[in-house]
């Protein structure tokens, strides 16, 4: 078994990726990820692999998009407001195909906003932050030892599908140290990159582009169809989610993700006191949605559903189309750098178990 170690969650960011076999770093300060930066300035050189500071976070996705090109696993980090910087880059990445990873630690907004940890950028990660139809997969971690395991599942799943992955935590997440370990992971078979990276290699018959400009309107359009041929597959196979507390009849069932959904737990503590019985259903993919986990729990929630944000509403969406109006799903959130107590979770579902609205 691999030692435990106490790290930052930022820093384990960093050290994950390099698990999984980051060869470049690009990236531009930025509360509160700053720590990833930092920490893979420090670690890279000495591996002999390439970190580099930006002079903008528009600049660092475009070098993103170029190391990628080339077929090398690459990773960069930012927060809300410069991954809306990179928003452009970010949908070339993803008409061009290439594999890469992309991790926003979530500040609240909107404008400027506060450095206080939010989940306001689930609508920008999921419906797709930049122009054109193009998806990005999102991992929400809940721990710091899940976002290690996801950064490092999260470089197989770009390099399979060649497309760019999401990490994406509040700010809590990235600021908490808990205890870490680098497990070995499942192997998944990865496809050879020699079919389309530009490597500059010699004695090919045809070289090698990487383009995502389609000028003709029938070439365009295969190529979204392409597109949208892979983001089914991945919506097939790529479905991640937790279920707690969901067994038989329940009152009323709460969808949470990421340190939300720790302090939900508690709250479902609390409640199963009071003979109340409260499920949570976590998405650990926010895109690929669990809409399955919501249409299987649907016949046996007396209630209904609740979405616990720290946001002002934007996954709650996804839980009403999951849930099709079969049952009522209400909102509970805070925002701006808020954070909801245990208590005012249980207070707010046993107002709706007790008939308020």
């Amino acid at each position: 078994m691999a030692e435990k170690v106490l790290m930052k969650g930022n820093e384990a960011i960093g050290e994950a990726a390099i698990h999984a076999g980051c060869q470049c770093f690009f990236g531009y300060p930025i509360t509160p990820q700053t720590e990833v930066a930092a920490y893979m300035a420090r670690k890279m050189p000495k591996i002999g692999r390439v970190f580099l500071q930006a002079e903008s976070e528009v600049a660092a996705i475009n070098m993103v998009y170029g190391a990628a090109g080339s077929g090398v696993r690459v990773m960069t980090s930012s927060s809300s407001p410069g991954i809306s910087l990179k928003a452009e880059g970010i949908s070339y990445i993803a008409g061009a195909e290439l594999p890469c990873v992309i991790v926003n630690i979530v500040r609240g907004g909107p404008g400027l906003g506060s450095i206080q940890p939010a989940q306001s950028d689930y609508f920008q990660a999921t419906k797709g932050g930049g122009h054109g139809d193009y998806r990005l997969v999102v991992f929400a971690p809940s721990s710091v030892q899940e976002m290690v395991d996801l950064i490092q599942d999260a470089f197989d799943v770009a390099d399979i599908y060649r497309n760019p992955v999401m990490v994406m935590g509040d700010g809590m997440l990235g600021q908490m140290m808990e205890p870490v370990e680098f497990k070995e992971r499942p192997k998944r078979e990865i496809p050879s990159k020699d079919s389309w990276a530009a490597t500059g290699l010699h004695g090919r018959k045809q070289h090698h582009v990487i383009n995502s400009l389609y000028l003709q309107p029938e070439k365009l359009e295969e190529h979204n169809k392409k597109l949208s041929k892979k983001y089914a597959e991945i919506e097939k196979n790529e479905v991640r989610y937790e279920t707690y507390n969901c067994e038989g009849e329940v009152d009323l069932v709460v969808a949470a993700y990421g340190t939300v959904s720790r302090i939900v737990k508690n709250a479902i503590k609390i409640l199963e006191k009071e003979g109340i019985k409260v499920g949570l259903i976590r998405p650990i993919t926010l895109w690929p949605f669990p809409k399955k986990a919501f249409e299987e729990v649907t016949g046996r929630t007396k209630h209904g559903f609740i979405s616990v944000e720290l946001s002002e509403g934007q996954m709650v969406e996804d839980v009403m189309l999951s849930v099709k109006g079969r049952k009522p799903v209400y909102f509970y959130g805070r925002s701006g750098g808020m954070v909801p107590t245990p208590a005012e979770i249980a207070g707010r579902i046993r107002a709706i178990v007790g008939g308020e609205k």
